[in-house]
């Protein structure tokens, strides 16, 4: 597969399995943790905390492979984050939600790959044309921000737009080596892989967070504005957030507008209860595969259980293909 020798030749790693940035869960421990299994690691630069992004780097330099992603509108916001971020020598600098191309050029003077995740064919066209290096199609299945389409949609999509130029790895739904034998057969080279990872022992998160992904049921996530607006982050469109269902998610549900016109009052009580761990409230982004994750094992255990089983079903699945009459 030309392809797949591609991505894991153009990140240095043994499996075709990278982390999602997510922003403050995947801290620098996750991110070696994922390299150090042969995946690939992304630091989460989330919404430009200067102070976060200078710790985290730091404790990432001289360290490979990584990468550190960011929020592309956000990173516009405060454009001295990627000098920080360069500076930590990351194999890798991932842009999502956005336009990547002010910032392109610099990330490639600095040998650093530019990953770029797209969630349209006009997105995927406007990161070729920024000079990405590789694509990530991400479905709306997935945890945190995402647009409206199913991953086994845009996922042959982009594989066909991209025409074997770039590699493209999928995001969205994903928590197993079942999917990332699925987006293999689809076209795509790897996998980029959030919900799956955040119930990890080294994921950043709060560990009732995690144990609420482990019990959750496939129904137990929605896409939505409530969570952004309640933080008084109004993010572009057509980008929404996905979270599991919490009693602040269904308090407003249907009450959005009334939400905007309460949103200093709102704000003011989320970011209490976000401090005070109260997840009824506070939002747990996750994405649609938590029905598959049953336990909070290490990263490096994740990162074998979901190579070990594509390659044992790709493999059968090459060894049981009769020919065509």
């Amino acid at each position: 597969m030309p392809i797949v020798a591609s991505l894991t030749q153009l990140l240095g790693i043994t499996h075709p399995i990278l982390l999602a940035p997510m922003d403050t869960i995947a801290g620098s421990r996750l991110t070696r943790a994922v390299s150090e299994a042969g995946g690939f690691g992304i630091l989460g630069g989330g919404y430009g905390d200067r102070a976060r992004l200078e710790a985290e780097a730091k404790r990432l330099s001289g360290f490979a492979p990584f990468g550190i992603g960011f929020i592309t509108w956000s990173l516009a916001k405060q454009p001295e984050l990627l000098d920080i971020a360069l500076d930590a020598k990351p194999q890798a600098i991932m842009l999502s939600f956005g336009d990547p191309a002010p910032f392109a050029a610099r990330i490639k003077a600095c040998g650093a790959r530019l990953i770029c995740q797209v969630q349209s064919e006009d997105m995927a066209k406007q990161a070729l044309d920024a000079g990405a290096d590789i694509l990530i199609a991400q479905g709306t299945e997935a945890g945190g921000h995402g647009a409206s389409r199913a991953t086994v949609d845009i996922v042959p999509v982009i594989v066909d737009l991209a025409a074997g130029r770039v590699p493209v790895v999928a995001a969205g739904g994903i928590a197993d080596g079942r999917g990332l034998a699925a987006m293999m057969m689809l076209g795509a080279s790897g996998v980029l892989i959030g919900t799956r990872f955040y119930a990890s022992v080294e994921a950043d998160g709060a560990e009732e967070a995690k144990q609420r992904i482990r019990d959750a049921d496939p129904n137990d996530t929605v896409r939505g504005v409530i969570v952004d607006w309640s933080r008084s982050l109004f993010w572009p469109a057509p980008f929404t957030a996905r979270t599991l269902v919490n009693d602040h998610i269904r308090r407003w549900t249907g009450r959005e507008i009334e939400l905007m016109q309460r949103a200093a009052e709102v704000t003011v009580e989320y970011a209490a209860a976000r401090a005070a761990g109260n997840f009824e409230v506070a939002a747990v982004f996750a994405g649609e595969a938590v029905g598959l994750i049953h336990d909070i094992p290490p990263a490096a255990e994740i990162v074998e259980r979901i190579a070990t089983e594509a390659e044992q079903l790709l493999t059968g699945r090459r060894n049981s293909m009769a020919p065509l009459a």
